[in-house]
């Protein structure tokens, strides 16, 4: 799905919506200021790096280990870091969480519109129990999905945003058709209890715009 085409126009290709990733970058931000001044966040499915960069200009002693199973959008991530001065803050890993060879030892991580690409129920909590494995005891998890009870009515501006978004007509009604096949679209309880089956405390809401919802959880003690 994240191939060189799709890495190369990431950046771009959500423009006139990035006020939507601006309120969610804050409210991470928000989340995990209780974090020590030297902390180490889990970024997984850091994608292009935005939120990565975004944190690492806010908390300037923090280390990152990115984890992204697309190479070109890790290798986009890379050059990102290395212009913006921060590479050397930084550990980059070509794979999953799983594949990653570090247990217990975070201090918090972030898993931002990840999980909604794992259609498969038990795979979508086997990534986070994978997250959590990697935490300390009650280090915070913000996580984002995309999220609606079937026939709401932010259905339809959901579609409006998009379609603002320069998204033709055509193309929108393929993503909504898509839906449970390539990406899932479950209600708020449903990711909350993939949450809290993989060894999360009492997810909390802490964002909503329109279809994107973000939650603050606790790895158990």
């Amino acid at each position: 799905m994240f191939d060189q085409a799709a890495a190369d126009a990431y950046d771009d290709r959500f423009k006139k919506l990035a006020v939507f990733r601006d309120a969610l970058q804050l409210v991470t931000r928000l989340a995990l200021t209780e974090l020590p001044s030297e902390a180490r966040l889990l970024c997984v499915g850091a994608g292009t790096g935005a939120e990565l960069l975004y944190l690492a200009e806010a908390f300037p002693g923090w280390h990152f280990t990115a984890v992204e199973p697309s190479e070109p959008m890790l290798e986009r991530c890379k050059a990102r870091c290395e212009a913006a001065g921060i590479s050397q803050r930084c550990t980059f890993h070509h794979g999953t969480t799983d594949t990653l060879d570090v247990g217990g030892s975070f201090d918090g991580a972030t898993a931002l519109l990840v999980s909604q690409f794992l259609v498969d129920q038990a795979a979508r909590t086997a990534f986070f129990e994978a997250i959590a494995r990697r935490l300390k005891p009650n280090a915070p998890l913000v996580s984002a999905d995309l999220s609606h009870a079937p026939g709401d009515a932010l259905t339809e501006l959901w579609r409006r945003a998009w379609i603002y978004n320069d998204t033709t007509s055509e193309n929108v009604d393929r993503m909504l058709e898509s839906i449970g096949q390539h990406v899932a679209v479950s209600p708020a309880e449903v990711v909350e209890n993939h949450l809290t089956a993989a060894g999360f405390s009492a997810p909390t809401r802490c964002f909503q715009t329109l279809w994107i919802h973000g939650w603050l959880s606790r790895r158990n003690a």
